[in-house]
């Protein structure tokens, strides 16, 4: 029975890590660094390269990943909410 579910652990880990949530790009890249100027990566495989290039080497790096910008919400007038 152990056998199983280890095989059941294993294969709900795959599923989790195939969704690709996050463009594999070089801006998240465990081994690029984005220069001073953000215009380009530093790759330690590749040299320099866009920071929306790829290659086979790319690991992603979560701590690298810029969160999207939180919507801004225009403030409700009191007035609506009344009967």
């Amino acid at each position: 029975m152990l056998i199983f579910l280890r095989k059941g652990v294993e294969s709900m880990k795959r599923k989790l890590l195939e969704k690709k949530k996050y463009p594999a790009v070089c801006e998240n890249c465990v081994n690029g660094r984005l220069s001073p100027d953000e215009k380009s990566v530093l790759c330690i495989k590749k040299g320099i390269v866009a920071p929306d290039g790829k290659c086979i080497r790319y690991s992603y790096d979560p701590l690298k990943r810029r969160p999207k910008k939180p919507l801004i919400v225009a403030q409700a007038d009191p007035s609506e909410f009344e009967l």
